[in-house]
């Protein structure tokens, strides 16, 4: 863009060549020039408007700052008070553990003094002058209830594994009912032998059973020898542990080999009449260190058993 300046102070003619950038460089000027006096004229606004309804503002800005704090306690009072609360109801369940504990010591044989210390924590009284607990106090409170769980935990520990330690001995002690039928067909001792007539010693009990009949492990066990005896017929030996172990004789089928873990109650054989018998029956024996037990001192427990379990029915 040229410009031609004409003046009567000038003997000749002024030429001025504008380019784009002459252009670019006024339109931005005037646009931080109109900036700026925006700004200014905001400025000046808004102080004057302060000074003028400052009371206005602080007190409507106080105001609000009020109510959000109220707000703030409320929901912090409703969020302890709902805290305290539960804690009252886990102390309950607390107690209710502390009975349930003693029950379980009971039935486990376990003496007061074998695990933690409890005390008994009864409550009562009057309610006077109730107030809301502050949050030193529930947080003490909480502790308190912390150490009381984590000592009634261990008591339960113990407790648990005297049951268990329990449980499984009796799992291992054969007081089930081999076969399903009475024993009472040979006793265990003396004897007069069915073959020979004479007196003989006899080492287990005789359950008179169908052939066929199934045959149980009377406990858990591993089964550590199955054979074919001249006496004993097809005969199944189980190691109940502590050198403990049972054997079941003149079956006319097994179901398991040496080294199989069996559980009480499992079928293990079938009666028969194999080896030195006289008719149908399973020859049972319990053994400690060799030595032939009499089995009615494991057998009794059995129908003790199913005597309380058919009271309740």
């Amino acid at each position: 863009m040229h410009i031609i300046l004409v003046s009567d102070r000038l003997a000749t003619a002024k030429t001025i060549n504008l380019t784009g950038r002459h252009l670019l460089l006024a339109g931005a000027t005037l646009l931080a020039l109109v900036l700026g006096l925006s700004t200014l004229f905001s400025y000046v606004t808004v102080r004057h408007a302060a000074e003028i309804r400052l009371p206005f503002l602080q007190d409507l800005v106080r105001a609000v700052s009020v109510e959000e704090t109220q707000k703030s306690r409320e929901y912090v009072r409703e969020n302890i008070n709902a805290m305290a609360v539960r804690l009252g109801q886990m102390q309950a369940q607390l107690l209710r553990l502390d009975s349930l504990s003693e029950r379980l010591s009971a039935l486990a044989g376990v003496k007061p003094g074998a695990g933690p210390e409890l005390v008994k924590d009864g409550r009562g009284g009057p309610l006077v002058d109730p107030r809301a607990l502050s949050a030193d106090e529930l947080n003490t409170a909480l502790d308190a209830l912390s150490r009381q769980v984590d000592a009634r935990s261990d008591t339960l520990s113990v407790l648990e594994s005297k049951l268990l330690e329990e449980r499984i001995e009796k799992s291992l002690l054969p007081t089930s009912l081999p076969v399903a039928a009475q024993w009472n067909a040979s006793g265990f001792g003396w004897r007069v032998d069915p073959f020979t007539g004479e007196a003989a010693l006899h080492e287990g009990v005789d359950f008179t059973a169908e052939v066929g009949t199934p045959i149980k492990a009377a406990a858990t066990g591993v089964v550590i020898n199955v054979e074919r005896h001249p006496q004993y017929g097809n005969l199944v030996e189980i190691d109940h542990g502590n050198e403990l172990t049972t054997r079941y004789a003149h079956a006319s089928k097994v179901f398991v080999k040496v080294g199989e873990l069996v559980r009480r109650g499992q079928k293990i054989a079938e009666v028969g009449t194999t080896g030195r018998s006289t008719g149908p029956h399973l020859h049972f024996e319990v053994r400690v260190r060799g030595i032939a037990q009499n089995p009615n001192r494991f057998l009794q427990q059995a129908l003790t058993g199913q005597a309380k379990v058919a009271s309740r029915h």
